[in-house]
């Protein structure tokens, strides 16, 4: 893939099967257009070669989640909950040819993602539970997440992404030509990750993009 990226180092952890994925857009994403077929993925009942997502799979993820120490429940809940939800209401939020192929990962896979824009990472990537007393902003009116026992991607500044809600400071933008995604998987769903990756990706170069896993 032209251009640089960074390793991203995991700190060792019982739990956490990482999924990371670099892409290299054909334009900046707000010259992008969504094309029908993406359209047709992001609804609830669309057919796609992946297991729909049950209770097992639910129940794990916020197994990985509570690792640490974090309460995966209520507005904290994984991103790839919150996207089932309002997929189940015809309501699935449309903002990039990017960001949507990442959110129609989560519905249908179940396994949370992260997206950022990876030329807004500062210095050397890595992954590990957040300590107590970390937090972030993670949309533009300035709501914080309170981040303690969570695992997040932290860069040179601090944490900025996680399967719950990622860092404003990091987000895709209309500018946004380069991503790194993160799939929160877990050893306790054997395969799932993998799978889910495959997919992913497959979605993500169908629209131009050319990716790198890793």
């Amino acid at each position: 893939m032209p251009g640089s990226r960074s390793s991203v180092q995991v700190t060792a952890h019982p739990l956490l099967e990482l999924g990371v994925l670099w892409a290299e857009w054909p334009a900046p994403l707000g010259s992008l257009s969504a094309p029908g077929w993406l359209d047709l993925l992001t609804g609830a009942e669309a057919e796609v070669a992946l297991p729909p997502p049950d209770a097992l799979v639910r129940r794990e993820v916020r197994g990985l989640l509570r690792q640490g120490g974090f309460s995966p429940s209520g507005r904290n809940k994984p991103c790839s909950e919150w996207i089932a939800g309002v997929a189940s209401k015809g309501d699935f939020p449309r903002i990039s040819p990017a960001v949507d192929a990442c959110n129609a990962a989560c519905l249908h896979g179940g396994l949370p993602i992260s997206t950022v824009d990876a030329d807004r990472l500062v210095g050397a990537l890595r992954v590990d539970v957040a300590p107590v007393g970390s937090e972030y902003v993670f949309n533009r009116s300035g709501q914080v997440l309170r981040l303690a026992g969570l695992l997040c991607l932290f860069d040179q500044e601090g944490p900025c992404a996680n399967a719950v809600k990622d860092a404003q400071r990091t987000k895709t933008d209309e500018g946004t030509v380069r991503t790194l995604s993160l799939v929160w998987g877990t050893r306790a769903l054997p395969g799932k990750t993998e799978e889910i990756v495959g997919w992913y990706r497959g979605v993500m170069e169908r629209l131009g993009a050319e990716v790198a896993l890793g």
